[in-house]
């Protein structure tokens, strides 16, 4: 043989050797590689936790043996017993940092790396965001603060993990939130429908609804009622209801000799309590959003979040008797407390009611356009009707509760919402009310006026995503412990969401920090002795109820509440005067649905009884201690 041959051949068997040595290496690698470690990303010090062993190809032949997990040095022999396998109660002590690493006959195959905290650094997000916002009267920033202070905690505690986090939270969590195709569908869903609301305001439509209301008020009594009435029939936005009634209705209540106290506390308090429990309003993509990212993960809870929410209807004990209090009201001419003397003075005095300058109305634009109410019915029950088809397209079941548990209800709002702006759209632009230009202009303005709280509601999002990676809610259910009574939930959750939205001044506001951490609470306070029943889930449905509630509550007595502000000016009505007219009433209706309500229910009594049990104590309240006005002058 030829040198050169010989040498030729042991090259290539080299490299034929290299690449038999290659493969098997791969083919180890690959084996392997099949099997991952899900950790969470945050555990916390001395308190049990689980990871799943995931085999994403079960293939017995290759199933490594001899497993063993390291967890923080410490080694477990464990055994697969599937494609996914759970390990629980492990833990990590003494340490801000952990390795779990699977080994097969001592060989690394897979790792995860978790961080460890103190239990009680998980609470430092919400409690910054409450805080921050309880100091500063702002909620978005303050959202954003506990944003940033939960990515902290996430990255670990140093210069450049502060700054990355500073930017994570809008380049990174944010825009994850923002992925998610519920969460955009329900942003355009409110937006729609804020679009709609600009529409029929400027185009006659909300007016010839006013025309039709008012034409029977002819007396006090009926004045009121008309008001009253016309809060009923403006369900879909409280700032829409408090505007456009307050700053219509005003000169007939002033002819009719019904104070502006009286006015204002009428738009409040049939402006958000109605726009909460309606189904088809601006609230719902904002509640449906906060309910469906709470539930997000829990086991056990397959209920979709409309369904959730049109349960916990039955259950917002406040909302409801704030307005059968407000028909009480305006029906029987009694009052009591400040509101009293204020009626007094209006009844007495011809000019008790001075002229206070107020903010230019969606109606102030409209004076000029025809009043036809069809402009406006119509697109509302395009709303409805379609939104409902949809939900029973989507659907599927044979019966209402299997039907909505099942509809795609991202989808069905999304129609409904479209199909009721073209509506309103093409009525407009068909009677040549306003050209097309600005039509677009009036659906922006209307839109324009939901940004706020969509801000708000994509920070909850995000917020809700830390304080799940940070186990919040696991931390709240074993501090709670033996002590954790489920029938009271909901009592507390009231009080507390009310204190919050007090202090702040914002309903949705508390309800994006609040709702992520007490649904999971309820939940686990529910399942602690095994499967949750069903004649258990009215606990977590008065849980939710209670935070919308109590939101709506505390929004109702703060001087520093948007739609109390709001109201105050659409309704000409010194500010300070409304909030001390007001606060007793709101704060009796509060306290009623509390002890006649909302605590009897939490341990076991029907909500309908619950219910009738509330409205027949605020009958005996205002029998008791309202007084009918002196001088009493029918117009």
């Amino acid at each position: 043989m030829e040198p050169g041959t010989s040498r030729a051949l042991s090259k290539y068997s080299k490299l034929l050797l290299n690449a038999l040595t290659i493969c098997l290496l791969l083919l180890c690698a690959g084996t392997h590689a099949d099997i991952q470690i899900e950790a969470p990303t945050i555990v916390h010090l001395d308190t049990d936790f689980t990871v799943k062993i995931i085999v994403d190809e079960q293939d017995s032949t290759a199933s490594p043996r001899n497993l063993q997990l390291v967890v923080a040095g410490q080694v477990l022999p464990i055994t697969l017993t599937g494609r996914i396998t759970e390990i629980s109660k492990l833990r990590v002590t003494g340490t801000s940092a952990a390795s779990i690493v699977l080994q097969s006959e001592g060989q690394s195959i897979s790792s995860a790396e978790v961080r460890a905290i103190a239990g009680w650094k998980s609470l430092i997000p919400p409690l910054i965001a409450i805080g921050l916002a309880l100091w500063i009267k702002s909620v978005i920033p303050a959202i954003f603060f506990g944003l940033w202070a939960g990515l902290v905690l996430i990255y670990g505690f140093s210069f450049q993990n502060v700054l990355d986090a500073m930017l994570d939270v809008f380049a990174v969590n944010i825009v994850d939130e923002l992925e998610d195709r519920g969460h955009i569908s329900l942003l355009l869903f409110t937006a729609m429908i804020g679009g709609m609301v600009g529409v029929i305001s400027k185009n006659g439509g909300m007016g010839g609804v006013i025309n039709i209301v008012i034409k029977w008020a002819d007396s006090a009594r009926r004045g009121q009622l008309s008001v009253y009435f016309l809060g009923l029939c403006i369900f879909f936005d409280d700032y829409t209801n408090t505007l456009v009634v307050g700053n219509s209705v005003r000169p007939i209540t002033d002819r009719l000799k019904i104070s502006r106290e009286k006015l204002a506390y009428i738009v409040d308090s049939t402006a958000a309590p109605v726009a909460c429990v309606a189904v088809f309003t601006t609230w719902i993509g904002y509640e449906v959003g906060l309910i469906g990212d709470a539930i997000e993960g829990i086991q056990g809870l397959d209920e979709s979040s409309y369904s959730i929410f049109l349960h916990s209807i039955p259950y917002s004990f406040y909302p409801l008797a704030a307005i059968f209090f407000v028909y009480l009201i305006a029906s029987s001419g009694r009052d009591f407390g400040p509101m009293l003397t204020a009626e007094k003075a209006a009844r007495l005095a011809p000019d008790a009611a001075e002229s206070i300058p107020v903010e230019p109305s969606p109606t102030d634009e409209s004076e000029a356009m025809p009043a036809r109410a069809i402009n406006a019915i119509a697109p509302i029950l395009t709303l409805i009707i379609s939104s409902a088809a949809g939900f029973y397209y989507t659907g599927e079941g044979d019966n209402l509760q299997d039907i909505l548990s099942t509809a795609d209800v991202y989808q069905a709002l999304m129609w409904g919402s479209f199909l009721s702006a073209a509506v309103a759209g093409g009525l407009t632009l068909g009677q040549r009310l306003m050209p097309l230009e600005k039509i677009v202009q009036a659906w922006l303005d209307g839109a324009n006026l939901m940004v706020p709280p969509l801000v708000i509601l994509v920070l909850a999002w995000a917020l809700s995503g830390i304080t799940t990676t940070l186990g919040t809610a696991d931390f709240l259910v074993a501090l709670a412990g033996d002590l954790l009574i489920p029938a009271l939930i909901p009592a507390i959750v009231f009080i507390l969401s009310a204190a919050a939205a007090f202090a702040t001044g914002s309903s949705w506001g508390v309800m994006a920090i609040i709702l992520p951490l007490v649904i999971p609470v309820a939940w686990t306070g529910l399942s602690m002795d095994g499967s949750v029943t069903p004649d258990e889930m009215h606990i977590l449905y008065s849980t939710v109820s209670a935070v919308l509630a109590g939101s709506v509550w505390g929004d109702h007595c703060s001087p520093i509440s948007d739609t109390t502000v709001l109201s105050s000016l659409a309704s000409g009505c010194d500010h300070i005067q409304h909030v001390r007219t007001q606060i007793p009433y709101a704060f009796v209706v509060g306290a009623v649905a509390l002890v006649a309500g909302i605590i009897p229910v939490g341990f076991g009594m029907s909500w309908w009884l619950g219910l009738l049990l509330t409205c027949a104590t605020l009958i005996a309240i205002l029998r008791v201690f309202g007084r009918y006005s002196e001088a009493l002058v029918e117009a």
